[in-house]
């Protein structure tokens, strides 16, 4: 599966449009997902902002027709003083989406595996990720390319 970094401005319609896809998926599932207009656009802008400053990739995947079917976003990530030193700087994959007529095809997999090596060749010895509770299909997804559960948030309305 064909996986390159993101080229701008030329991919920025697909992107936006896969942080729109990745918001709709996941508001079936969980009620606080924004779904107004503006917000693909500012969270575009804080992404950029943060691939700059944690020294970030973005990817795309392709389909052998040169369609762009994904994307993937992986940061430098500092864990907190009580994390040991070796495992305090870590890779973080903050993003991946896959259009839903190209899942179970490997371009989800080829972007894992990329930002994978992405955080291996910046020195770090492992790469977390975060995923809703509900979203069982993305648990699935990672524990099939080895992620093993590491920490659980909760929260409580008030």
């Amino acid at each position: 599966m064909p996986v390159r970094e993101v080229r701008l401005p030329d991919d920025e319609p697909a992107i936006l449009s896969f942080l729109h896809g990745l918001q709709d998926y996941e508001a079936a599932f969980e009620p606080d997902r924004r779904r107004d207009p503006e917000w693909a656009v500012e969270h575009w802008r804080e992404v950029q902002h943060r691939a700059a400053e944690r020294h970030g990739i973005m990817l795309i995947a392709e389909d052998a027709d040169g369609r762009k079917v994904g994307w993937a976003f992986a940061h430098d990530e500092r864990n907190e003083l009580f994390v040991v030193e070796e495992e305090r700087h870590h890779g973080f994959l903050a993003e991946l989406y896959v259009l839903p007529d190209a899942r179970g095809q490997g371009h989800g997999r080829a972007l894992i595996e990329a930002c994978a090596a992405w955080a291996k060749g910046r020195g770090h010895k492992l790469i977390t990720v975060g995923v809703l509770a509900k979203n069982a299909s993305a648990i699935r997804s990672y524990e099939g390319t080895w992620f093993a559960p590491y920490v659980q948030y909760m929260r409580r309305y008030l």
